[in-house]
């Protein structure tokens, strides 16, 4: 819902909870991808996540670059579309790109990312259905949703990871649907968790497979870079 209440609760980045967040990654040797909302300014806010590193230290953070109008979201009332562009970090583990669920639905934020060097692209998400929906409704959207993303891991070669929250909102008009995965380079699901529990998981990732799936599959190498002009226009009128 609109109520002016909630921006009471957004924070400046870096501040309280990223500092809190620093050491817990330092006492456990452990990447956080923490999704805060952030204060940027008196009447100005931002979805964003902020990553630090495994050491405690603050990498930096990404804005939240589309932002939906969706039933039971708000999204336009809070958030401030992001400014920073598309972000890298640079763990002890790995290059990282992250991106914030509507994004998920854009294969050029996804290309843009991988391109900066991202070896994994991060999904932090709240998506679900109407309770009032059909299951075949549902199960369109969710096959949809993990759909588009195994795809860009397969255009960009490089593992995804959409973690998706559980439960429900709106006086129990929007239930979460879960299912949180990680796919491949070549969009291969490796892991699914479930639709309704909460699951904590260890999943070892070879990033060695970019380097394998990209140069059997050379859609990197093939682009005609010359050629996507157009893509830069909201629509091609026939006339123009």
């Amino acid at each position: 819902m609109e109520d002016y209440e909630n921006f009471k609760l957004a924070e400046p980045i870096p501040g309280p909870s990223t500092e809190s967040l620093g050491a817990v990654a330092k006492e456990l040797g452990v990447v956080i991808i923490a999704s805060l909302f952030e204060k940027r300014t008196e009447g100005l806010y931002h979805n964003t996540t902020a990553v630090i590193d495994a050491d405690g230290s603050y990498l930096g953070k990404y804005r939240k670059m589309h932002i939906p109008d969706d039933p039971a979201y708000y999204e336009k009332f809070y958030f401030t579309p992001g400014d920073l562009g598309y972000k890298v970090f640079k763990t002890k583990f790995a290059t990282i790109g992250v991106l914030i669920c509507w994004d998920q639905w854009y294969p050029e934020a996804a290309r843009i990312t991988s391109l900066m060097g991202a070896q994994i692209l991060f999904y932090p998400t709240a998506i679900g259905w109407a309770t009032n929906q059909d299951d075949a409704t549902n199960t369109e959207q969710y096959n949809a949703w993990q759909t588009i993303q195994r795809s860009h891991a397969v255009a960009n070669g490089v593992h995804v990871v959409s973690v998706n929250r559980t439960g429900f909102e709106q006086d129990g008009l929007m239930k979460f649907w879960g299912g949180s995965f990680v796919a491949n380079p070549f969009g291969t699901v490796i892991h699914q968790s479930p639709h309704t529990d909460e699951e904590n998981v260890v999943l070892e990732l070879d990033l060695s497979k970019t380097d394998r799936y990209r140069t059997h599959w050379p859609f990197l190498r093939d682009r005609r870079i010359d050629s996507y002009q157009p893509i830069t226009k909201r629509y091609i009128d026939d006339e123009q």
